[in-house]
């Protein structure tokens, strides 16, 4: 098992409140990911007005909220399972496959190794190498493919590295895990940011694939984390059976129900979300690409992996001087198969990106 470091989380404003002596109100994080627009206009408006739904339970089959993702995702309604944040169902659906070896596509996020560990599974990592940017060697990684791993975890986009697999090469995995009885878990928390959506959600995929299951949340797009609100999207019958057996009544309360149905029907929303995040993709690469002290890898989601090129300067140099200026950023050291001379920004509003960047290249 690889140790994972200690480190600020995008969700550790508090800590960070305690240690440099900085309110976390003043913060600017460009460590958690989440859409800078903050929440749907249509929910902000519409939420109060639904309030007394708190007096009852909602529907424990959750219909009304499920038809509104599979009409956002373009998908049947059968398909889809909510859950308290993609992690529960993460964890739940861990807990069903019971993994005893897992191939995971690393640098990555860690909970997916922790869950693994707590149901006695080992898991494996297949490095993605800055020689190759990021990108996955589809053929070279299913060379590595064995009947005795029993399951993938992709995070698709990768956090951090924001590389991504596309639909053809997400089927040319699909077969050869199908011959060699290995199930796919696919992490599409960034997805919705990248500008080619069509081209590398696996969503389509489940009409044809039965050995994959597919996680996103709406703490990211929807600027929504503390409304916990997850779900799968998973053509397998009998795997679906078994998760709403296994997963507890009511993990969705009623309010987060009713924001489910707003948020995804916000089209507007959705829409502006899409051209502020491409607009400022492809502005903060370009300004990095033309520097001499970083080198940056060319994101599909919303947040941008800068290697440090310049020398006796560290991630943690860096995080220091940003978090004095209230600009919160993620000091990649923490991940695996990275260095001290990684890090990891997500796209704010554009006035929040200029100050990052000024900071970022003081000493150009």
């Amino acid at each position: 098992m690889i140790r994972h470091k200690d480190h600020f989380h995008g969700s550790d404003l508090e800590k960070i409140e305690k240690i440099y002596g900085i309110k976390k109100e003043n913060i600017v994080s460009f460590s958690a990911n989440v859409n800078p627009l903050g929440i749907s206009p249509k929910l902000r408006e519409e939420l109060a007005s639904h309030i007394d739904c708190i007096t009852t339970y909602p529907d424990r089959d959750y219909v009304s909220l499920r038809q509104s993702i599979a009409d956002y995702c373009s998908t049947e309604v059968d398909n889809i399972i909510v859950g308290n944040g993609s992690t529960e169902l993460i964890s739940l659906f861990i807990q069903i496959q019971k993994p005893a070896k897992a191939l995971v596509l690393g640098p990555t996020y860690s909970e997916y190794e922790r869950e693994i560990a707590l149901g006695g599974g080992k898991t494996i990592y297949y490095p993605l190498t800055e020689e190759n940017n990021f990108a996955l060697d589809v053929d070279n990684f299913i060379s590595k493919l064995s009947e005795n791993i029993d399951l993938i975890v992709l995070c698709n986009p990768n956090n951090p590295t924001g590389s991504a697999v596309n639909n053809h090469q997400m089927r040319k995995i699909l077969d050869a895990c199908k011959e060699k009885n290995i199930f796919v878990m696919v992490d599409e928390t960034y997805v919705e940011f990248a500008e080619n959506l069509e081209e590398i959600t696996s969503i389509p995929l489940t009409r044809t694939y039965e050995n994959i299951v597919i996680l996103r949340g709406t703490s990211k797009f929807f600027a929504a984390p503390g409304l916990r609100l997850g779900y799968a999207v998973c053509s397998n019958r009998d795997l679906m059976q078994v998760m709403n057996q296994r997963k507890d009544p009511w993990s969705i309360n009623s309010i987060a129900v009713i924001a489910g149905n707003i948020m995804f029907a916000d089209q507007s929303y959705i829409h502006e979300t899409r051209e502020l995040i491409a607009k400022e993709r492809k502005r903060m690469y370009d300004l990095f690409l033309h520097s001499n002290m970083y080198k940056p890898f060319w994101p599909q989601g919303n947040f941008m992996l800068l290697k440090i090129t310049k020398d006796g300067l560290t991630s943690g140099d860096l995080f220091d001087r940003c978090i004095k200026e209230c600009c919160m950023i993620r000091d990649c050291s923490t991940f695996p198969y990275l260095g001290e001379n990684y890090i990891r920004f997500c796209f704010m509003n554009r006035a929040d990106n200029d100050k990052l960047s000024s900071i970022l290249l003081r000493d150009q």
